[in-house]
């Protein structure tokens, strides 16, 4: 237990000094801010360009925004985060195989899956807390400006995408103990992701398919939960699998 705290302690200086909690914290908040902001500034954009329209024979009316618009906003643009996030942090394994620096920790007498528990739980855990972060600043945000509560089913809604995320982040850990590249890493990733959402535009898969807990904003518009749960069991039960068959994986590894 002590070298694996150690180790963990470890990664997380790396990724204090190397910058990735600053950038990715950096990118959180400025998303969780763009939602409200981007709702609150529509109707002004919609003013500025009335007389263009009009000449264009178009009549703009006057525009209305709620706390769902920003909510709306946020299903949009967590995306980008998530990508953002596996970019930055798809190299978490890779860069030790290129080093050489794991075979020394290994001669150290740490364990394979000491090195995949500590790797996997910094990229979880700075994935909740990023995504969190985001979610904070907009409700925060929405407070101030609209009410809330309007968002049906919203505490729902953004479990769903953060198990969402959390499943891809499995995916990355994966991936990670069976190519050397961080290019191999994001490939492997997205490609699965691809395909889950390829399977989920059949009917009856598509229901069972993780890739369907993307559409939080249905949910805050009133789409009935019970629909999401069978998703909701399946991405839990997928993220488990990954890391567990990641373990002998890593474990067979010629480093």
């Amino acid at each position: 237990m002590r070298t694996l705290l150690a180790f963990w302690k470890k990664e997380w200086r790396g990724q204090l000094r190397s910058g990735k909690l600053w950038i990715l914290g950096g990118v959180f908040l400025l998303i969780g801010l763009m939602n409200p902001v981007t709702a609150k500034l529509t109707p002004l954009l919609y003013e500025l360009l009335a007389d263009t329209l009009a000449q264009s024979g178009m009549t703009v009316t006057a525009v209305s925004v709620t706390a769902l618009d920003s909510w709306t906003q946020f299903f949009k643009n967590i995306p980008i985060a998530l990508i953002v996030f596996l970019l930055i942090e798809s190299n978490l394994f890779t860069k030790e195989y290129q080093s050489g620096t794991l075979i020394l920790a290994l001669t150290k007498g740490l364990s394979r899956y000491k090195v995949l528990v500590s790797k996997a739980a910094v990229l979880l855990l700075t994935w909740t807390a990023g995504y969190w972060i985001s979610f904070g600043v907009t409700y925060g945000v929405n407070a101030f400006f609209w009410e809330n509560s309007i968002a049906q089913r919203l505490p729902f809604a953004a479990v769903c995408w953060w198990l969402l995320g959390l499943w891809t982040v499995t995916l990355a850990v994966l991936f990670s103990t069976v190519v050397r590249s961080n290019i191999g890493v994001l490939a492997g990733t997205g490609g699965v992701f691809f395909g889950v959402y390829l399977l989920g535009l059949l009917p009856r898969i598509g229901d069972w398919c993780p890739t369907v807990l993307m559409n939080g904003s249905a949910l805050i518009y009133g789409a009935e939960d019970g629909e999401w749960l069978g998703a909701v069991l399946i991405t839990v039960a997928l993220s488990v699998v990954c890391l567990l068959v990641s373990v002998p994986i890593l474990n067979k590894k010629q480093l």
